[in-house]
């Protein structure tokens, strides 16, 4: 009997978790899209093509993804990772510097991490709030690009570098740029719930003040995501120079808002707090089949980018309703009388 009730449970807790809901609204778009498409959207084509297309937001969905799982946001790491990309083309350019591959890599990220830096500096130190400091760093970014390159996009000319972002594996149908996206949503999945700093973040999400009381340093926590973000964002603009061969100067700088729509659509409270990187994952993928169902059934980009806008609308308003109903379960929880104590007489138990 008691299994029974577990088992119950447990099916419940599966088939009322957020994950679920996500398999089962991707699904339901995947078969909406086949059928205006008459099949076109699920081709081995356009799959390879919608699979391709979420290796670099990944690394930017990742990046966001811890800092609002922390209870802070960036909005400045596509435009580092356009920076990033622009200034690692010109460092390997065999007429200006032509530094070997890896050093300018290194170099590039040493950059990214700078920023990021500059970003936690602002924010922890002299209080300027995120969204303000983060979204000047993003300007200042894409006008250094600008200045850099002139409005034109310095061509890499390495087949090394250029075939992580171009070559596939199984027939041409798995990207390389696809299993390094994995490969970093394992990795950050494994830290965010295994580690103790993983669950530092989720801590100082929740609460950052009792954080502190228990010892831990908010400020330390928000400074290393804050670089993290941008060195995400850095890698991205790396594996974007590499698929497009070239540091391109529009980039990452529409991308930002992707990374972010993705993570609280997988389930990333904007709150913090709560959320994991399957989650982050299962949303980036049901983002992307919904921009690439868009193109398939013929939707001006304009359109589609207004479509992506009114998702994130209502992907906030959700996370606004579920903090709140958590919020008012919480309550109920603390006012509810405990039955299970007995009341014992006088002079203890006979």
């Amino acid at each position: 009997m008691k299994n029974e009730k577990d088992f119950r449970a447990t099916v419940r807790n599966v088939l009322t978790s957020k994950t679920f809901s996500l398999i089962v609204l991707l699904a339901v778009v995947f078969i909406v899209f086949s059928i205006l498409t008459d099949g076109g959207f699920i081709r081995p084509r356009n799959i390879k093509n919608f699979i391709n297309s979420i290796s670099v937001v990944s690394l930017l969905t990742i990046g966001a993804g811890c800092l609002l799982i922390s209870g802070q946001l960036d909005l400045s790491a596509g435009s580092i990772g356009t920076l990033v990309g622009v200034v690692f083309a010109l460092l390997v350019d065999e007429n200006l510097l032509g530094l070997p591959i890896i050093v300018g890599a290194i170099l590039s990220l040493i950059l990214a991490a700078g920023i990021g830096a500059v970003n936690a500096l602002f924010i922890n130190r002299f209080k300027t709030p995120a969204f303000i400091t983060t979204m000047a760093i993003a300007l200042i970014c894409q006008g250094v690009t600008y200045v850099l390159t002139g409005a034109k996009s310095p061509m890499i000319y390495n087949d090394t570098f250029n075939a992580i972002g171009t070559k596939s594996i199984f027939d041409g149908y798995l990207p390389i740029s696809v299993i390094i996206a994995i490969v970093f949503f394992i990795i950050y999945g494994i830290m965010l719930s295994k580690t103790k700093f993983g669950k530092t973040i989720y801590l100082v999400g929740g609460n950052p003040t009792a954080s502190y009381l228990t010892g831990i340093n908010p400020v330390k926590t928000s400074f290393i995501l804050f670089v993290n973000s941008a060195v995400m964002g850095g890698l991205a603009g790396l594996l974007l120079a590499s698929r497009m061969k070239a540091g391109t100067t529009q980039g990452l700088n529409s991308s930002q808002f992707a990374g972010m729509t993705a993570a609280i659509l997988g389930g990333i409270s904007f709150g913090g707090g709560s959320g994991g990187m399957l989650g982050a994952f299962l949303g980036l993928i049901l983002l992307s089949a919904f921009n690439n169902g868009l193109t398939s059934v013929g939707m001006d980009s304009y359109w589609q980018t207004t479509a992506s806008g009114l998702l994130l609308i209502v992907a906030l308003s959700l996370d606004i309703l579920s903090n709140r109903q958590r919020l008012m379960s919480g309550k109920r929880e603390t006012k509810r009388p405990d039955k299970t104590r007995k009341d014992v007489p006088a002079g203890g138990e006979s």
